[in-house]
């Protein structure tokens, strides 16, 4: 497993910086809220009224008055899109930097099969979200007990797991991406990622595109949800879950047969 530890180390720095940006935005949201904590009861009624907007953000469903309401509407959002981007670009990254650094030709002399290097990267791209996600949720608690309150316990967990499968998700389909071409797809996996969100906030307020929901991760991913219904749709973590599974096999497949250039 040295190529997984050394993944792990060359993207620590990576990791800390954009664990600690997310994870301090939502500390420092939360201690906000106190400030506004007079007039939030009001702009939650106030939004909740507001139609096609209310319905793309959930707040029709929780109320942002409480401190939790304002987690699951207005953090979350911060939370979910800087996971998913950096989510994006770690998968991006992962398999085409060596072609891209030219240390292909070093890495594949040694006693590894490409499908054992692939995995290795994988595992370890694996680990770095998992790691994104406690260093966040220890920020996000942080925030809940400087402010005297603390989170529902279940559905808490259970958003932050959607989050988790949602950003391996993602990952997983920049990482094919990474093993298909010979330079970091950087560009576009954020480009993806923020058409998945846009997506999400489209298939919500229009009746047309209710069915891209089955697409964008994102939906079964979204905190209002969560919050007010205590429960994830088993069908779109199903069909996450064979996304997932097939990426990985068919990024295995491509870097397989591939030419790699030194």
């Amino acid at each position: 497993m040295k190529l997984f530890r050394q993944e792990c180390r060359m993207n620590r720095r990576s990791l800390l910086i954009w664990s600690l940006c997310v994870g301090l935005i939502c500390f420092g949201c939360l201690l906000m809220y106190d400030s506004m904590g007079d007039t939030m009861e009001e702009m939650s009624g106030m939004f909740a009224q507001m139609g096609a907007f209310s319905e793309a953000l959930g707040m029709d469903k929780v109320n942002i008055g409480t401190l939790e309401g304002f987690y699951a509407v207005e953090i979350a959002i911060i939370f979910s899109l800087g996971g998913a981007m950096f989510a994006a670009m770690t998968g991006a990254g992962m398999a085409a930097k060596e072609e891209e650094g030219h240390t292909a030709e070093f890495l594949n002399t040694l006693p590894l099969s490409r499908t054992r290097i692939l995995l290795e990267k994988y595992a370890a791209m694996t680990a770095l979200l998992l790691a994104f996600q406690i260093i966040c949720i220890l920020c996000v608690l942080l925030g809940f007990a400087c402010m005297g309150s603390s989170p529902s316990a279940a559905p808490f967990i259970r958003y932050h797991a959607a989050c988790f499968l949602m950003q391996l998700e993602l990952a997983s389909i920049c990482f094919l991406a990474s093993a298909a071409v010979r330079r970091k797809p950087t560009g576009a996996a954020l480009g993806l990622t923020v058409l998945l969100y846009m997506a999400d906030l489209l298939c919500r307020v229009v009746p047309a595109l209710e069915k891209v929901k089955y697409v964008t991760p994102f939906y079964f991913a979204n905190a209002a949800d969560i919050f007010s219904e205590g429960s994830i749709h088993a069908g779109m973590l199903a069909i996450s879950v064979l996304v997932i599974v097939f990426t990985l096999i068919f990024a295995l497949a491509i870097y397989n047969k591939r030419d790699i250039m030194a």
